[in-house]
């Protein structure tokens, strides 16, 4: 059975109890864990496991959900969504989700790529002229010409030599600090600055998590002719009802907004770096980030994520095709490295043995070295600020966290799953 949360869903009392119902959310479908083979006591040890963290102090506030077969069978919330003036976190606040704005970002391409309108063996430079004469930092300080063009399916892969800026010191992480790529105040701007620094390492030989998500925003713009934003509201965002889903938070929608915080391991306290009244996502100071710039909510996140599961449509409404969700959700790095990849596909840093990546997401081939219950075939990502996702289309299950904090000390995503692949009985 297919979500659907247009639907008036009718809940009987029993169930209104049990998921703590609030009136704004009456159109999600909810179903008894039973009848969707889960079972209602393992599903409700969720709830105390992720408050215990929030009332030991290692979070602030969460919002968890749990779909199984297209139905709601799990939406919690717990803690604060404002740290400094105690606000309670809502069903329906508003979270800073960072990187999970890659896999939306590459499903936008992906639609275009179904048009015609670009291969992803096509040359960036294509479509963003500003990368023609780009070199690789070679040793030394050298600099060298590419051996093979970065395409769009290395942009999609994190294999078209880009770094970040952010997490490493090389010389070419200076330049893009130096530079204030990630700054930028748009998209063009940033593809500027950016294609006058030289590749980190060369196009399609290592797997490193970079800015090339937000390449790809650029690359919608530069194809669509209109900004990523107005492109994801009129193809994606409206069609799929995902009205809290965007790059600055409506006016009036701010108290829906909370802080964000960092961990701070001197004090050992999570201290608030992101306050409502000073945050660029209120007061847009930086470009609309295909790589990490938008905002949403968990049940927002649940319309796109089912969408993903259901084959590419969602009420009715068809964003992108089967086969091409099935395309994407494959692991493409074997592919891309041939002989010359530098990291084996179940040694990608920063991910677990046993992972690879498709085309916007992690995608697990084997749990066992992955280390976590699961599947193969479970695909999954995550967010600066502590979000979480991840879609198992084999048990048809899509796990959502939401939390806004920086450094996260505890093993949440970990825990979640865990809890949530234990209350499954068939």
């Amino acid at each position: 059975m297919k979500i659907n949360l247009l639907r008036s869903a009718y809940l009987s009392a029993a169930m209104a109890a049990m998921f703590s119902v609030q009136a704004w959310a009456d159109n999600l479908s909810y179903a008894t864990p039973e009848s969707v083979g889960m079972s209602s006591e393992r599903l409700d040890r969720i709830a105390p496991a992720l408050k215990r963290y929030v009332d030991d102090g290692q979070l602030v506030g969460v919002v968890s959900m749990v779909a199984r077969k297209g139905e709601i069978i799990h939406f919690e919330e717990y803690g604060v969504h404002n740290k400094e003036t105690g606000q309670s976190v809502a069903k329906d606040s508003i979270f800073r989700i960072y990187s999970m704005t890659k896999p939306i970002t590459t499903l936008a391409v992906m639609m275009l790529y179904e048009e015609g309108k670009l291969q992803l063996t096509d040359p960036v430079e294509k479509y963003l002229p500003a990368f023609k004469n780009v070199r690789v930092a070679g040793p030394g300080g050298a600099l060298l010409a590419p051996t093979r063009p970065m395409t769009v399916q290395m942009l999609m892969t994190h294999t078209a030599g880009l770094t970040y800026g952010v997490f490493g010191d090389t010389l070419v992480d200076r330049q893009y600090r130096d530079a204030g790529v990630m700054t930028s105040p748009d998209n063009s701007t940033f593809i500027e600055r950016l294609g006058a620094i030289p590749l980190q390492y060369q196009p399609g030989t290592r797997f490193h998590y970079s800015v090339a998500t937000d390449v790809l925003g650029a690359l919608v713009e530069a194809i669509s002719g209109q900004t990523l934003g107005a492109f994801f509201e009129q193809r994606i965002f409206d069609p799929l009802q995902m009205d809290d889903t965007f790059f600055q938070v409506p006016a009036e929608k701010l108290a829906r907004f909370g802080t964000n915080h960092t961990f701070n391991p001197q004090s050992g306290q999570l201290e608030v770096s992101d306050r409502v009244e000073g945050s660029n996502f209120v007061n847009r100071q930086t470009f609309e980030s295909g790589g990490g710039g938008l905002l949403s909510t968990a049940e927002d996140y649940m319309r796109f994520s089912q969408m993903v599961i259901n084959g590419g449509e969602l009420d009715g409404q068809r964003i992108i095709g089967s086969k091409t969700l099935d395309f994407m959700t494959q692991n493409h790095l074997g592919g891309i490295f041939g002989t010359a990849g530098q990291h084996s596909p179940d040694e990608l840093p920063g991910m677990a043995r046993g992972t690879g990546f498709g085309l916007g997401f992690a995608v697990v081939e084997d749990p066992t070295a992955a280390g976590g219950n699961g599947s193969a075939g479970e695909y999954y990502w995550g967010g600066a600020a502590g979000t979480i996702f991840w879609i198992d289309p084999v048990e048809e299950l899509v796990g959502i966290v939401m939390i806004q904090h920086m450094n996260v000390q505890v093993p949440l995503r970990a825990a979640f799953k865990a809890l949530t692949y234990g209350a499954i009985i068939e």
